[in-house]
Formats: structure tokens, sequence, C-alpha cells
């Protein structure tokens, strides 16, 4: 019996006790006697001229071209193969670097771990992002602790909380079993003060339930994604069901219309703040108390694609993004294709007082939601392929309430069990519907190349 299949077995005291002993590790790994002065570090730079990030920011990236030419071992075969070629390219000019597609790193993670960075030593992440392809990275120590402080610093305390306020999160993880038909249908990890509610329960009827954990929780702020929000504030209006105001709900993973905003506030009584990110850790933005979305400039340096083409309508200086991380030394990642369109962030006199660059726009991660047969909306579902399945691509098509399809670009591994498996993981989430997975040669694109993880065909 593996890990997760005992965690579903304990009873719901139990499965609090795990979550927190979890919690417990990963407050270890994320924070540490430096965090406070990396917080007011953040906070200071805030302030920083133009000129200031740019001297701190060549500096940066100076070093970490540096690392990947003589470290990591992808970046070095790279430039060593160009120069037996008699290519006498410098490899200390970023425009000299080949652009990194995510499939590459995929295929390889390890070739992009540091030498100087032994893998037994770092922290791993898994992901799947909005594309549905599995994706292995890691990351130092001081790299987690460096972007969760700033974290604390922005994401947080720009909007009044801190990590020891009780938070409300609305995540992809399975926290309860999905049979569970009376509540709990959430899981509280004490170690890091968090209520984490299940987005595969919420139903009208399980609003009131809902409702009262967060207040018996004294939840201070909500963090989850936008349409797992929008779910539970409708629910609960559909319910004439009442939320305990809170302090901020901030939303990340997916994009917030105007119109799911005002439904979020409505329900809870706050502000809600917009983060843009990635488990990669190469760019991040978040919205402030006056409506601007601000970047973080210590998280990435980034530009457009040579071969973005211009969309009517966007913004000059939008385009598909290449990010190199400025963070993590154990996994630098250079000229990385995001997979997100988005404006350059440029100098903005923001009435909030921080002098840091604003983005104008962001676009990509615009995923249909899928309709489940009990009224669900459901979001993302990155987690049906989260584990190391033999996975290089996947999009799941809702064709009718009760069909699901799922397109699969299979790697080597695959075989009619997998395909059974992604099939019950789907079915898990969305309830009793028909689930057919096909392989595929590769997934169809939009007419702008843009990869969509879910689409809908039921009428809007």
């Amino acid at each position: 019996m593996d890990a997760y299949a005992l965690y579903d077995r304990l009873p719901p005291r139990l499965q609090d006790a795990a979550a927190s002993v979890r919690g417990r590790q990963l407050a270890r790994t994320r924070y540490g006697p430096e965090t406070q002065r990396l917080v007011e570090e953040a906070h200071a730079r805030e302030a920083w001229t133009a000129d200031e990030w740019e001297t701190w920011r060549c500096a940066r990236l100076e070093l970490v071209l540096h690392r990947a030419r003589t470290q990591v071992p992808w970046y070095r075969d790279h430039w060593d193969r160009r120069q037996r070629a008699g290519d006498r390219a410098s490899s200390t000019d970023l425009a000299n670097w080949p652009i990194l597609a995510k499939a590459e790193v995929r295929a390889n993670p390890s070739a992009f771990v540091a030498d100087d960075r032994p893998i037994r030593q770092l922290v791993a992440d898994h992901t799947s992002g909005t594309t549905g392809t599995p994706l292995t990275l890691w990351f130092d120590r001081d790299g987690v602790r460096a972007w969760y402080a700033l974290f604390e610093a922005r994401i947080r305390n720009w909007h009044g909380v801190d990590r020891t306020d009780e938070v409300g999160m609305l995540g992809g993880q399975m926290v309860v079993p999905a049979a569970r038909a009376k509540p709990p249908y959430w899981v509280v990890n004490r170690a890091m003060h968090q209520l984490y509610l299940s987005t595969h329960h919420l139903r009208t009827d399980r609003a009131a339930a809902y409702a009262t954990a967060l207040r018996t929780h004294d939840t201070r702020y909500l963090l989850g994604y936008t349409s797992a929000l929008v779910t539970l504030a409708r629910a609960g209006a559909d319910a004439g069901v009442s939320f305990a105001p809170v302090r901020v709900s901030i939303t990340n993973a997916e994009p917030c219309a105007d119109a799911d905003r005002a439904v979020i506030e409505a329900a809870f009584g706050a502000p809600v703040r917009v983060t843009y990110g990635m488990a990669e850790v190469v760019a991040a933005a978040v919205e402030c108390p006056h409506g601007t979305l601000h970047d973080f400039p210590e998280v990435g340096w980034l530009e457009l694609d040579p071969a973005s083409q211009p969309v009517a309508g966007e913004p000059d200086g939008t385009g598909d993004v290449l990010a190199t991380g400025l963070v993590n030394d154990a996994m630098p990642l250079i000229r990385y294709q995001v997979g997100d369109r988005l404006t350059l962030p440029a100098p903005h006199s923001c009435p909030c007082g921080r002098r840091l660059p604003a983005l104008a726009s962001v676009t990509g991660r615009t995923d249909d939601l899928l309709l489940a047969p009990d009224g669900r909306r459901i979001g993302r579902l990155d987690h049906v392929f989260k584990a190391e399945l033999p996975v290089l691509e996947a999009q799941i098509v809702q064709e009718t309430l009760h069909h699901i399809r799922v397109l699969v670009v299979p790697a080597p591994g695959w075989g009619p069990e997998v395909a059974a498996e992604i099939a019950d993981r789907t079915r898990t989430r969305i309830g009793d519907v028909e689930v057919t997975v096909e392989t595929v040669a590769s997934i169809p694109r939009s007419a702008t190349g843009k990869f969509r993880a879910v689409i809908s065909h039921l009428p809007t």
C-alpha cells in the first residue's frame, strides 16, 4: 500500500496530524534564521531606482550565465560543441544563448543541475503546469528560502498578513478521499497555519460546511485557484450561506477576470489580489493594493521570443516570454519558454510608493473550466498528470457533460495500465463520466500557436 492510499484510510484526526508533520518538514525547508533578514532586504529593494536595479540584475545575470557555462552539463556541452565547430560567440551575451523549450528540460532534467549541487542534497519539485507535461525541478536550500522570503514580503505582507496567520487554501491536492460524502472536506496543517480545503468536493449543499470550517479556524486570508474561489463563492450564494470576512483573497495559477473578482470579493468581503508565477521560479509578480501588477526583478530576466508574433489589440511590448531565472543556482534555466504571453515589465509610478516595474498584461493560462455532472466547475486538472507518468503532453477535452477525452502524446513506458490510471484520476476529480484516453502524435495548437491544456465543447 503506497503512502497516499494509507493516508486516505486514516481518520480525519490522523490526516490532520500527517499533514502537520509534512508541514513541519516544509517549514524547515522554506524558512530559517535568515528569513526575516531576507524579507527586510526585499522590502528595502522596493525603493531602488531603475539604475540600482540594472546594476544588481546585470551582475546577477553575469553570475548565472557563468555558472551555467561552467557548472551545468547541458549548457557546458552546448557551448563546447559550438566552440569545436568554430563558433566564437560570447557566452557572456544572453542573446547568444539558445532558447530552451520545456520538453528539453523534461527529457533530461538532471542535465540542468549544476555539478556543485549534488541532487541528493537538493529539494525536488514535480509540476506539470498548464501543459499537462510532467516536469522535475531541483532547488538548493538557499534558493528555496530566497523565494519564500519574497513570497512573504510581497504576496503576504503587502496585504496585511504573514505566514503565522491562518490561511484557507484551495489548490489541486487531493487532501481528503474523493468518496468522502460528509465533512470534513479539508485537512488542517497546523505547522503552516493552513486549512487546506478540497476543491474536488465543492457543491452548493456543502457550502455551509465550508463556511463553518473557515469561521472555526479563524481564517485570516484565502489563497488558491481563481476557479476554486469562484466556485466556493457561488456555492455559498446559491445556498444562502454567508462567509466570515477575510483580510484578502489571493489568487494564483489562473487568470482572474473582472467578473470572477467581483464574485469573490462579494462573498468574502475582501479585495482580491492576483499573482503571476510558475513552479520553475523564473518570473513572478503580484498585484499591489492599488491594482498594479508589480514584477519581481530579482526572480527573472524577461525578454520576448524573437519569433513571437504580434496579436491585434495587445499593448506594445507584448509577446511570448523567455525567462532566465535569477534565484535558483542549483538548476539555472536560461531563455526558458515559459508558455505565456505578457507585456515586458516597465517603470511605473504607483500610488503604493513602491518603485518595482509593472506588467501591463499577462495572457495565457486561459484554460476552459470543465463542468461536472453534479454541477461543480473544475479549473485545473494538472494533478491528473502529477506523478512520474510516461506522458510527453496531454490535453483534456470535454465533449459532453458525461464524456471526457484525454489526448496523450506518450513517452517510453506507455501502456494500457497508464491509460487506465489517467482515466481513473480524471473520474476521481470530475465524477461518474465516460473517459476516453487517446494517444496522438502531437497536441493541436491554437491559431496563435498556444497550447490549451483543457478545452470544453459545452455551450457557454
